[in-house]
């Protein structure tokens, strides 16, 4: 059988220079999220099959890779198989986010951990998802979750640490959507819509961006529900303001429906946030925010770029995930960056790492003497004392595509180093 040298669909291979892109990013991430008090810390890449189809991931649990039963375990269970029921020859299986598997890493180690715990948790995790732009079937994402804290200080706390950290990598003028799983379903609640129901309307409402409301007014009404229930609650879409008033408008006009202390909630993390930023972007009210996680309990948010035209990042409270672990919940909510889309842009922006120390390339003549090679190895290594990168390369024929080659790799400075002859 010939070998295969393209990587796996939805794979990739990193070039060298994105990965000096993605390894100053990390830098930034760990170094910028140090100071708001967030510890960083790992979990297995493997899960119990059991927790990641616990119904909390929503449509990525379809998207699980799944790990067969080794050994004698697999063997006795290929005589229990069925047509319709083949997960008895699977135990375990890739996380498809880091999510679920911080649950259970803090319900396993509370004891052992500060409360609230600040974490910062990078990885990759895996989706069997059909590859597109910014979107790979293995990709790392970058997660701060804070975990015991029952306040709104959590959310001002995630957003404004992403937002400083998007801003020292050279991001600017996007954009923070917030809402609130609990302000979608006073909305439906107040159009007419039955509890059962949310979750299919909210599915159809999440396509707003790419219907538009006449395209979801009319998918609605396809799925049987009621012209005035979808009239009544398309409207509130239509009225509601992407600032704080349009968090009073819907306040003061779903009356009974809303919970208490939700829109006062989003109007101080909006205010919060925009007081005390340190980026060029805006924070924005957005009703038609879903988020499809089913485990979102209150505010939900995400990041938008004009330049990519989608999600780069998102997250929310989820205060009922740990409690599935321990039968008693606890206060917790996150922000996940999109680590590969993040890059992606830089990529594309020709992004240049900024403060790299100077690389010098000495060209070394072949046949070089080795009492001669050895003085031209300590002199590197002098060099590297004084932080300078320096690569010792065998000169070539063709010199000057070499350099060539050299300064695409960032080398702006040559020496070169000859054979003595009589």
């Amino acid at each position: 059988m010939a070998m295969k040298k393209k990587p796996v669909t939805g794979m990739k291979d990193i070039l060298p220079r994105e990965m000096e892109i993605r390894d100053y990013v990390i830098g930034q991430i760990k170094e910028t999220y140090k100071t708001f008090g967030f510890s960083s810390m790992e979990t297995p890449c493997v899960e119990h099959i059991e927790n990641l189809s616990s119904n909390q991931g929503g449509e990525n649990e379809k998207l699980i890779f799944k790990i067969l039963k080794r050994g004698d375990k697999l063997s006795s269970a290929v005589s229990k198989v069925t047509e319709d029921d083949t997960n008895v020859l699977v135990d375990g299986g890739l996380r498809y986010d880091l999510t679920l598997p911080l649950s259970r890493y803090y319900a396993n180690n509370a004891n052992d951990l500060p409360s609230p715990f600040k974490a910062l948790q990078m990885g990759n995790v895996w989706r069997a998802d059909r590859p597109q732009r910014g979107r790979y079937r293995q990709f790392m994402q970058c997660d701060i979750d804070i975990l015991g804290e029952p306040s709104i200080l959590a959310e001002i706390e995630l957003i404004t640490a992403t937002t400083t950290l998007l801003g020292k990598i050279g991001f600017e003028k996007f954009t923070i959507r917030l809402n609130n799983r609990k302000m979608l379903k006073a909305m439906a609640a107040y159009s007419g819509f039955e509890e059962k129901d949310y979750d299919s309307v909210f599915i159809t409402l999440d396509k707003m961006d790419k219907i538009g409301i006449e395209g979801v007014a009319a998918e609605l009404v396809e799925q049987g529900y009621p012209k005035e229930n979808v009239d009544k609650y398309l409207a509130l879409f239509e009225k509601a303001t992407s600032d704080i008033e349009g968090v009073r408008f819907l306040k003061d006009t779903l009356g009974d429906c809303l919970e208490a202390g939700v829109a006062e909630d989003l109007e101080t993390i909006m205010a919060s946030v925009d007081a005390v930023k340190s980026a060029d972007f805006k924070i924005a009210f957005d009703p038609t925010l879903v988020r499809g996680m089913s485990y979102y309990t209150g505010p939900i948010f995400e990041i938008s770029m004009d330049e990519f035209g989608g999600s780069v990042g998102g997250g929310g409270r989820y205060d009922e995930m740990i409690g599935k672990f321990t039968g008693q919940n606890t206060p917790a909510c996150g922000f996940s960056i999109g680590f590969e889309r993040i890059v992606m842009l830089l990529l594309e922006k020709d992004y240049q790492v900024p403060g790299k120390g100077e690389k010098t390339a000495y060209l070394v003549e072949k046949n070089m003497p080795q009492e001669k090679m050895l003085t031209i190895l300590q002199k590197a290594n002098e060099e590297r004392k004084t932080g300078k990168q320096i690569n010792i390369a065998i000169m070539k024929k063709n010199k000057k595509f070499q350099k060539e080659q050299l300064e695409k790799e960032g080398y702006t400075a040559f020496e070169e180093f000859f054979v003595d002859r009589m």
